[in-house]
């Protein structure tokens, strides 16, 4: 009777004692109101849908960029390397909860002996050992609370990834084009520089103009041919990065990759939401959170090594001479034996602990804080850079524009002997600087585009239903 109030005592006490250590609340974060950066260039602050920043690649119309996202979320080596920290992380929560029930091992054994006088004595066991260490101050209630605030840490990292992979994607495709687009302005000044090199050559051997005149063509013109082997090497480790990015060996996306297209173009307008949408959104702000969250049930784990450990070991086993009689009832024995124990004395070892448990939870709580302060830094940045890259990119359209007009004239002028050869060459440099200077702005404000949308937070919710890792709900 004397162990079973026992037993029915400490089940009370279990019950009925809340988990020591701080109950964790999260951060009560004020975001601005609105942005800071003067919004331009069809940037629109309304509060926006879901939709517009799940699948932001879409405003692109880019079906090659589309389909290298989604090869890239089943391939990207490093995106599953996250989904098995998820898994990982899973798995140990399984660890920390089985601690709520007793651990039971089984034995056996059959031993023969044989006396000096010749008895031959057989002896047959059997039995289960039981051993449960109540949770009586919470402490495997807080591991099981850090276990499972440690899963959704790692849910938020492998979106974290998935929101870089997916915005690495489409700057490398970008970058890409926009060699492409250079290499197409090199190629086709070429054309007209070589066509204006056989003019000038021939007026050479007619002697209307001096070697000069040639000499001066020939160079800029080998000058600009130099320019292919480099943009071409732009080209392939462009390819190759791809490549990396969706988990392919070099070379696998060349078929898809191989044909120039032009440079993907913004949308004329940009709906980017308000700053606490933001917040709400960045996988990396909820991973902050979690791991603050996990941490402060650490706490709780560390304090709760103050307090007594109460254990209820037990076995109940058979004893026989015989094989056949070793589960009857008269051979079965019991044993009960509740104890605690309590750490009396450790040099201080378990209150610096929690004084160590404490400074990691502070030290949780400004890493929250800097990573809030540092996503509303990134936005602003891309805010910035995109609104001023789209006005320079209208200036060096038009620039563009009266260099065209200005080469051409150039060209016509020095056909008719009315303008030396010089005022020709400064012409065709001025077009071929601007033209290329044109070519890495529009891919640069693409570029821009694609750093505010993972700035944002955008693309992780749309393409995480397509990811490989088990969702299975663990206990």
């Amino acid at each position: 009777m004397v162990k079973r109030y026992f037993v029915i005592l400490m089940l009370w006490m279990m019950a009925g004692c809340a988990a020591v250590g701080p109950d964790y609340k999260a951060p009560d974060t004020q975001a601005p109101a609105a942005w800071d950066t003067d919004l331009s260039a069809g940037l629109a602050p309304s509060a926006s849908r879901g939709e517009d920043l799940s699948a932001w690649w879409t405003v692109l119309n880019d079906p090659v960029l589309t389909e290298l996202m989604q090869r890239a979320v089943a391939g990207n080596l490093d995106l599953r390397q996250a989904e098995s920290r998820v898994r990982q992380a899973r798995a140990e929560r399984g660890v920390q909860w089985a601690q709520y029930f007793p651990s039971v091992d089984a034995s056996g054994s059959a031993s023969l002996s044989r006396s000096g006088s010749g008895t031959t004595t057989k002896l047959y066991q059997a039995g289960l050992d039981a051993s449960w260490e109540l949770d009586v101050f919470g402490g495997v209630r807080r591991s099981v609370e850090a276990a499972d605030a440690s899963i959704g840490a790692s849910e938020a990292d492998l979106e974290d990834v998935l929101v870089s992979l997916l915005a690495e994607v489409a700057l490398n495709y970008v970058d890409l084009r926009s060699v492409q687009e250079q290499l197409r302005v090199a190629q086709d000044n070429l054309s007209a520089q070589s066509e204006l090199y056989d003019l000038t050559r021939w007026r050479a051997e007619a002697g209307l103009v001096s070697d000069l005149d040639q000499e001066q063509a020939h160079y800029t013109l080998e000058q600009t041919r130099a320019q292919i082997p480099s943009l071409n090497t732009g080209i392939s480790q462009a390819r190759n990065a791809l490549c990396l990015l969706l988990g392919v060996q070099p070379g696998a996306l060349n078929d898809v990759l191989e044909i120039a297209a032009p440079i993907p173009v913004p949308p004329q307008e940009v709906v980017i939401g308000l700053p606490a949408e933001m917040l709400r959104r960045r996988p990396d702000i909820r991973k902050a959170e979690r791991q603050l969250a996990a941490q402060t049930a650490n706490v709780g784990v560390a304090t709760a090594d103050l307090y007594p450990r109460f254990t209820l070991p037990g076995s109940i086993g058979y004893e026989a001479l015989s094989a056949g009689s070793l589960f009857d009832s008269s051979s079965r024995t019991t044993r009960i034996v509740p104890g605690v124990s309590w750490n009396l004395f450790d040099a201080g070892r378990i209150r610096r602990n929690i004084a160590v448990q404490n400074a990691l939870q502070e030290q949780a709580l400004l890493t929250y804080e800097t990573t809030v302060l540092s996503a509303l830094k990134d936005v602003e940045d891309a805010l910035v850079a995109y609104g001023n890259e789209t006005s320079r990119l209208t200036s060096l359209r038009q620039a563009s524009q009266s260099a065209q007009r200005a080469e051409e004239m150039a060209n016509q002028q020095y056909a008719a002997g009315l303008v030396d050869f010089q005022v020709v060459l400064d012409a065709q440099r001025s077009l071929l600087s601007i033209q290329d200077q044109q070519a890495t702005s529009e891919g640069q404000v693409t570029a821009n585009l694609i750093r505010l949308y993972k700035a944002l937070g955008g693309g992780w919710s749309s393409m995480a239903q397509n990811s490989t890792y088990d969702q299975g709900v663990t206990p």
